[in-house]
């Protein structure tokens, strides 16, 4: 007999910071969230400032694997993000990665990118 699955759980420390995090959203961020959420993006269910497997993920649809990260000047070169975005792609998500200013300044094109990443895994 099977019972329901084991719904992931992180740990209290992680979900009060991403909780922080969804607070203090950066301009992108939020503009980023206004197309995403609601299943406004061809119905693809994002969630917002998500803890999986230590890490904060700045959004995530778990139907395609797909997480997309809008990132600051500081993020350039990260060798943290590199780790970060292997340890997903081995299992099995697809890593989006957009600086700031591109989410501002074409946050049309952004959506048409994160749709076509969508459409090859969904």
């Amino acid at each position: 007999m099977q019972g329901k699955p084991v719904r992931y759980q992180p740990p209290a420390s992680h979900r009060s910071r991403a909780r922080e995090m969804r607070k203090d959203a950066t301009k992108a961020e939020n503009l980023l969230w206004q197309a995403l959420r609601r299943g406004q993006l061809e119905g693809l269910s994002f969630r917002r400032q998500y803890p999986l497997d230590g890490y904060i993920l700045d959004f995530v649809c778990f139907r395609p694997k797909l997480i997309v990260e809008v990132d600051g000047g500081q993020h350039a070169g990260s060798a943290s993000d590199t780790r970060r975005d292997a340890h997903f792609r081995q299992n099995g998500f697809t890593v989006l990665r957009f600086w700031n200013d591109d989410v501002v300044r074409n946050i049309d094109g952004v959506c048409a990118q994160i749709l076509a990443a969508a459409g090859k895994r969904w």
